[in-house]
């Protein structure tokens, strides 16, 4: 049975993040820059969409963050005939009381594992878009309030095509952040190898932080500076992107908000109460890539997001490091 958890008082913002950093390294090895991002996700009160081939770690690493958190948690497989009802929930009539009696689906947990989000209908995905969006599920009329915080981290294989529903624009959107794990260095897989039979797997993980710690820890990230100068070379950032000739759809202002906190959340993390713009060039991949949607030219000519958004960042004029902390 796991222990309680300690009582950490007014413990600062960055002892809780390595908290949970050092405990999620315990199962996923030598991908410390792709856990602090997903961390920063966590605390920039985003969801967090993680794509990449099998293997590497997706899930693993969705159940390590969700079993560090002491709060609900929980996992649903996205199936062809999964249904509506079994992410956001259905009214069931009750003989003895003769009156409908509400049955939340996976949906209410502080966090939320869509695993292999892409194999599910169109229908089924778009289930998650209130949730995803106003942290609320509407079924038969009545609005139920999701926890706090509220995390969906969703998992997909871009490579196996058969059978799946590309995920469109509108939910894509509503993720702060989607990165790609990639195989492990060298000798990080050999240390996996060495270390395969004693590691701890994910069942063995408890939690080391409690959602409210969680909540507490995110509403003070709102309270990170940014500079007049940085919002208006986020507002640069995206305005490029309207306008790019290989892009027919740019980012949202939804996406300029979501770098501004994914950015506090990560000078958080590192100790500082202001963003500089190192902070957001180095997010903008994780927030901004997934919102843009290439020209059929673009496509044809093998142009990637990556491509464009490296050439924008390239284009548009760093404001000076005395400007960080005006």
């Amino acid at each position: 049975m796991a222990q309680p958890l300690p009582d950490r008082g007014a413990a600062g913002f960055e002892p809780l993040f390595h908290t949970l950093l050092d405990n999620v390294e315990r199962v996923i090895q030598g991908k410390t820059d792709e856990i602090r991002v997903a961390l920063t996700c966590l605390f920039a009160e985003g969801h967090l969409l993680i794509e990449d081939v099998p293997g590497v770690g997706k899930t693993s690493l969705a159940k390590a963050l969700a079993r560090s958190i002491g709060g609900t948690w929980h996992r649903i497989q996205f199936t062809p005939d999964l249904l509506p009802s079994d992410v956001v929930g259905v009214s069931v009539w009750n003989r003895a009381t003769s009156e409908f009696e509400f049955r939340p689906g996976g949906v209410f947990a502080h966090v939320v594992l869509a695993d292999e989000i892409n194999r599910a209908s169109p229908k089924t995905q778009s289930a998650l878009l209130e949730a995803m969006e106003e942290r609320q599920a509407t079924v038969d009329g009545q609005t139920y309030a999701l926890p706090r915080p509220f995390i969906v981290i969703a998992t997909q294989n871009p490579i196996e095509l058969e059978g799946t529903y590309p995920l469109p624009e509108a939910q894509l959107d509503r993720f702060l952040m989607r990165i790609r794990l990639g195989y492990p260095a060298r000798d990080a897989e050999i240390a996996i190898l060495e270390t395969h039979a004693g590691h701890a797997t994910v069942e063995e993980l408890d939690a080391v932080v409690t959602a409210s710690e969680v909540a507490s820890a995110a509403e003070s990230v709102t309270a990170v500076h940014v500079a007049p100068a940085l919002r208006s070379y986020v507002v640069d950032l995206v305005d490029a992107t309207r306008r790019h000739r290989d892009l027919v759809l740019g980012v949202s202002p939804r996406g300029a908000l979501a770098l501004q906190r994914a950015a506090r959340a990560w000078a958080a993390s590192l100790g500082r109460d202001y963003v500089v713009p190192d902070d957001l060039k180095l997010l903008a991949p994780a927030v901004l890539e997934h919102r843009l949607l290439l020209s059929p030219e673009a496509q044809l000519r093998g142009t990637s997001p990556h491509d464009v958004l490296t050439s924008v960042l390239a284009s548009v004029p760093v404001p000076g490091a005395t400007g960080t902390r005006a």
